[in-house]
């Protein structure tokens, strides 16, 4: 099959519409069909054997890869400014598909400390249990992680921005320091899309996205990817197919829907979260907006310098208020709905302690950062005005 090639003048609405596709397509549709297949036939024994010894491009099994997956990756490569993508069915499955292709027994992995519990947890809890040493830094520490890199360090893993902090990584640092000691680096963009941010361009190796998120963009898909060059991937996408971890053909073509419109709907996301952002930090209630638009942002200048947008998370904290009064105002929110996950039409408000951390300990909250007045609110597509006007009967209750 031919593909659409781009050129690198290429606007990212182009690239979001027609990157990866054949100009004329199977049955002559304009948008790729669903190949819902669990196998692939071929003519005679010798095409089998022609597959296996030449490498023909062609589909065998479900759990390898299907054709309209690889629409979707070579599309989501362009985006990223990556030579290859690797779809997963969630964000989690495309971390742990990459962690367990590269880590061994004796094997060192640094964190900054705000990236994505679960990530963490899964090296700290599960990846222990094979001899995988994980170590945690304070964010933005760059001399704490190069101190905590070993011999055995294999990978050093952050998001940017971090969730809910929306704390911001210098990314050419980052890399550097992964490069000086030859270790490899991972961040997870998923906050930042690949519309705000381009750690590949910055010289990061892999970047992860949980593709539920914005990259679907309407709270009805559960996906993940990993960008990077073909060499690096390849071992990847082989356990992929032993694992299993594969996205269903139809939840491909749902991902493929929502990419099309993906520049329009982060501009307004962008839009959305700084204009809400704002609001908050003149409100009297409020006692601390986290978002990196903000010049009192400590993370500000860097988020200026190296983001085109800052995404449409907004995280604050409520000003004399205990954890009864901070969801007394989650409640009262009549426009957002209460739920985990961000980046859809639709916006989501939270309080974390409640959402993501009610079974921890207040020392564990502590130690990540998550008081009992913090709410996390993902601002959707709705008009700016109409979710400050709620926000604010909300808060003057």
């Amino acid at each position: 099959m031919q593909h659409e090639e781009n050129g690198p003048t290429s606007g990212f609405s182009t690239k979001a519409i027609h990157a990866g596709e054949a100009r004329q397509k199977l049955g002559d549709s304009i948008t790729d069909p669903i190949f819902a297949a669990s196998t692939y036939t071929f003519t005679d024994s010798q095409a089998v054997i022609d597959f296996i010894e030449q490498g023909h491009p062609r589909e065998e099994y479900g759990r390898y890869g299907n054709p309209t997956e690889k629409v979707a990756e070579q599309k989501l490569a362009a985006l990223e400014g990556a030579e290859a993508g690797l779809l997963y069915a969630s964000g989690m499955a495309a971390i742990v598909g990459l962690l367990m292709a590269k880590l061994n027994a004796g094997d060192e992995v640094v964190f900054f400390d705000e990236c994505y519990h679960r990530s963490r947890e899964f090296c700290a809890k599960h990846l222990s249990r094979f001899g995988v040493v994980t170590r945690q830094v304070k964010t933005g520490d760059y001399e704490a992680m190069e101190s905590a890199i070993t011999p055995a360090t294999k990978l050093l893993v952050s998001e940017s921005p971090t969730n809910p902090h929306l704390s911001i990584v210098d990314l050419q640092r980052f890399a550097e320091l992964g490069r000086r000691h030859g270790v490899e680096t991972l961040i997870d963009a998923t906050l930042a899309t690949p519309f705000n941010s381009q750690p590949i361009a910055a010289g990061v190796d892999y970047v992860l996205h949980s593709a539920t998120k914005y990259l679907g963009g309407h709270n009805d898909l559960l996906a993940g990817v990993l960008l990077s060059s073909e060499e690096r991937l390849e071992p990847v996408r082989n356990l992929r197919g032993i694992l299993g971890a594969v996205i269903s053909p139809q939840t491909i073509q749902l991902l493929l829907r929502g990419l099309k419109t993906f520049e329009l709907r982060i501009e307004r996301h962008n839009e959305n979260g700084l204009r809400v952002a704002q609001f908050l930090a003149e409100h009297p209630r409020v006692e601390q907006v986290y978002y990196p638009g903000l010049p009192s942002h400590p993370y500000h200048e860097l988020a200026c310098r190296t983001m085109r947008g800052f995404g449409g998370l907004v995280t604050f904290l409520l000003r004399d208020a205990d954890w009864r009064a901070t969801a007394d105002v989650v409640d009262a929110a009549r426009i957002p709905r209460i739920g985990p996950s961000l980046g859809g039409a639709e916006s989501l408000i939270e309080q974390p302690l409640v959402m993501s951390y009610y079974e921890c300990t207040p020392e564990d909250r502590q130690a990540f950062g998550i008081p009992d007045n913090m709410i996390r609110m993902a601002c959707g597509l709705e008009n700016a005005d109409d979710l400050i006007a709620d926000l604010a009967q909300a808060l003057d209750r």
